[in-house]
């Protein structure tokens, strides 16, 4: 945790020298992680599963991690806990006797 705070601190300086926080309210870093992560699809469209340039993956996953966690500082949100809330919600909804090796929705299983 203290890797990632560290790592958020980073981000957020990075944006204040700038001075693009202006521009960073939660509909527009939504929407920027929206296209980043079409950026990030982009790099397989039209190829083999495997098929794309790490460099690429890289900087594309980047960008979208980035933008999440600049939406998550702006309200708040400790990422451990709610990545560990989410994960717990899906144990309900997947149980392991149910959905191992599945790939349906857990409405159908």
């Amino acid at each position: 945790m203290k890797d990632l705070n560290l790592l958020i601190e980073k981000i957020v300086k990075f944006r204040d020298e700038r001075d693009w926080d202006q521009f960073h309210n939660s509909k527009d870093l939504a929407l920027a992680l929206s296209i980043e992560s079409s950026e990030l699809l982009e790099l397989f469209l039209w190829k083999n599963n495997e098929d794309f340039k790490l460099d690429r993956l890289k900087e594309e996953l980047a960008d979208v991690l980035m933008y999440a966690l600049l939406l998550a500082h702006k309200h708040n949100l400790n990422i451990t806990e709610i990545i560990q809330e989410k994960m717990d919600k899906n144990a309900e909804k997947y149980p392991v006797d149910k959905s191992k090796g599945n790939a349906t929705k857990y409405n159908e299983l």
